[in-house]
């Protein structure tokens, strides 16, 4: 049974969301993480990234899947060690809505 995205999305940031805020480290990947500091966040993301790129061009659509998910975690991961969460983004890609791809990008400062 497929589930609805944005409930999956909303469900991962609250778990994300509580495991940065209980810092233990110890008990959970996410607050082992975040101990490391932004920085390795960043990395780990980048690195998912580059999997996900590979898997793209070069593996079966089960291990994009897979790499992707990933990314979208640690992605999530970031943005909540920012306080920032997916309806940021939603924003942001609602204010976009309707503006040509080509237009947005040479509207950026």
């Amino acid at each position: 049974m497929a589930q609805d995205i944005g409930e999956t999305l909303a469900r991962l940031e609250a778990v994300v969301k509580d495991r940065l805020a209980s810092g233990d480290a110890g008990a959970s990947y996410v607050a082992s993480l975040a101990a490391k500091g932004r920085g390795k966040i960043a990395q780990k993301l980048g690195e998912e990234a580059v999997e996900t790129v590979i898997a793209a061009l070069t593996e079966d659509d089960a291990a994009l899947t897979g790499e992707a998910a990933d990314l979208v975690f640690h992605l999530t991961v970031l943005l909540g060690e920012r306080g920032l969460g997916w309806a940021a983004i939603a924003a942001e890609i609602e204010r976009r809505h309707g503006t040509s791809g080509h237009a947005e990008k040479a509207g950026r400062q």
